[in-house]
């Protein structure tokens, strides 16, 4: 394979292969464009190691764990494989799973505890792959010194990657018992957002035949946007005269140091602190991601995607003035975050939904359910909807199961669906977000099975949940995972319809 030969370690049923490069290291001359084939390194690599991580700012809380890798290195483009064997059974290999993980473009790694694919791998019979990819401004940054001022790419380095790493599997993953006819990419957040993008990049195409977007809304950047927090970037750093030799030139750390200052300016109410997002550039991206899908892009990809129901507690944990919310500044923070919707009306439908299931309607509950559905909920189904107009196989997931910690106050958080999917609840540190037990348990293997089924045929449906019908705007049918999960038709979908007065659903044609 490129690079050369690797030795992986057999135990427990499994293959695991940790660290093998998929592109040579980013550095110097190679920042800041696209991945170049891995350097070639001669005997065999022992691939018994995670790689380093992409240089980034600190954890984002519920994307790290105690033990996961900490060395940062702009050498980061490797990838991680656990197969059940290195055969291919009937010939044919198994279904790949490439899991993009999320942290907001700014932080995570393949190589968390959280994405260890051994369970998935085996019960699933699938070969999991977790990959890095460049993080933050290395990633992301959208600046005309980085072209020459050309109408090239820019500002899509770390999807570049993802690309590469795909290209990876599909020229390797058959030495692995995978079958590179039969590939799913699935992500959460940072990850579900590159999982989108990827459905209307076109060179991306072909690639992956089946896509899981979790918690992961189609949000890009447009070139001009993206341009000027590059010149936000590039002051902050204190350079007045910007080259392209001048941005290499400068250390990760003070490019990473500089994002975090990024992320702070853009903290307010409603809005995730993402200065660097996938770019709009008329190349790899063409057309932002939810166009691109409406207008069939990604009509061949069979998808399954799905949000939790209480996205937004994750981030409003350290909110100032988060304690304090009353009417009056819940209705200046909805203003803030829906300036197309009136707030009074936004508030009384939620309020009034709310309170006919007897759920709390304090202000600190209304905005968690008016943020999550705003920020994450409408427009997932805005994307399930744009596909499944031309794609039948569209499959909608409600995620509700609570975590113990802190009172319960997390609720169904962003990102409390990872364990579940991957299986990871033994894990102590894990065990005490999520809460253990036959219940959570029984629930993972749940969801894991679906995933599995999905990545095996386009259609989650297994003896665990029964069939698992697929999405559409008039039956909206969507399977809850959670306590007596089934599939419902348009749950908790009452207050969504304010949300239709302001952005349609459906665009009109």
């Amino acid at each position: 394979m490129a690079g050369g030969r690797v030795r992986g370690h057999r135990g427990e049923g499994l293959w695991t292969f940790l660290g093998i490069p998929y592109a040579r290291p980013p550095e110097g001359p190679f920042r800041w464009r696209a991945p170049q084939p891995p350097e070639p390194w001669s005997g065999v690599r022992v691939a018994s190691e995670l790689g380093p991580i992409a240089p980034q700012t600190p954890a984002v809380p519920g994307f790290s764990l105690p033990g996961d890798p900490e060395e940062q290195s702009e050498d980061c483009l490797s990838l991680n494989v656990w197969t059940p064997d290195l055969d291919q059974p009937g010939g044919l290999g198994r279904p790949v799973m490439v899991w993009l993980h999320g942290g907001g473009f700014t932080g995570g790694t393949g190589g968390s505890l959280l994405y260890r694919g051994g369970k998935l791998a085996r019960r699933g019979d699938v070969v999991v792959v977790t990959i890095n990819y460049r993080l933050g401004a290395l990633g992301f940054l959208c600046h005309p010194v980085l072209t020459g001022g050309a109408a090239a790419t820019t500002g899509n380095w770390g999807l570049l990657d993802q690309v590469a790493a795909l290209r990876w599997v599909r020229d390797h993953i058959a030495d692995f018992g995978g079958d590179p006819r039969n590939v799913t990419i699935f992500g959460e957040s940072a990850g579900g957002m590159s999982a989108s993008a990827l459905l209307a990049a076109p060179s991306a195409l072909g690639l992956f035949h089946r896509a899981i977007i979790e918690s992961g809304p189609p949000y890009a950047h447009t070139r001009v946007n993206a341009a000027r927090i590059g010149e936000d970037l590039v002051e902050v750093l204190g350079i007045r005269s910007p080259t392209r030799e001048r941005l290499e030139s400068v250390p990760a750390r003070e490019l990473v140091a500089a994002t975090g200052i990024l992320q702070g300016r853009q903290s307010r109410p409603g809005h995730l602190p993402l200065p660097f997002l996938p770019v709009v550039d008329g190349v790899f991206l063409p057309r932002p991601p939810y166009e691109s899908v409406a207008e069939g892009r990604g009509s061949p990809v069979p998808l399954l995607i799905g949000t939790n129901r209480d996205e937004l507690t994750l981030f409003t944990l350290n909110t100032p003035g988060m304690a304090e919310l009353d009417e009056e500044r819940l209705g200046e923070w909805t203003s803030l975050a829906a300036p197309g919707a009136p707030p009074t009306a936004v508030i009384e439908a939620y309020r009034n939904v709310r309170a006919s299931r007897g759920e709390p309607v304090t202000p600190r509950e209304l905005w968690i359910a008016i943020g999550s559905d705003l920020v994450f909920r409408w427009p997932s189904l805005r994307l399930a909807a744009a596909h499944r107009e031309r794609q039948p196989a569209t499959f909608v997931y409600l995620f509700t199961w609570e975590a113990p910690v802190l009172g319960g106050v997390l609720g169904a958080s962003h990102a409390l669906e990872i364990p579940f999917v991957f299986g990871g609840l033994g894990h102590p540190a894990v065990a005490a977000l999520s809460g253990g037990g036959p219940d959570a348990e029984a629930l993972s293997d749940r969801m894991l099975d679906a995933w599995a089924a999905f990545a095996r045929t386009g259609d989650p449906s297994h003896p665990g949940i029964g069939t698992w019908r697929s999405w559409d705007r008039h039956r909206r049918s969507t399977m809850v995972f959670g306590p007596g999960g089934r599939l419902v038709d348009g749950p908790r979908d009452e207050e969504l319809a304010v949300w239709a007065e302001s952005v349609p659903l459906i665009r009109p044609t």
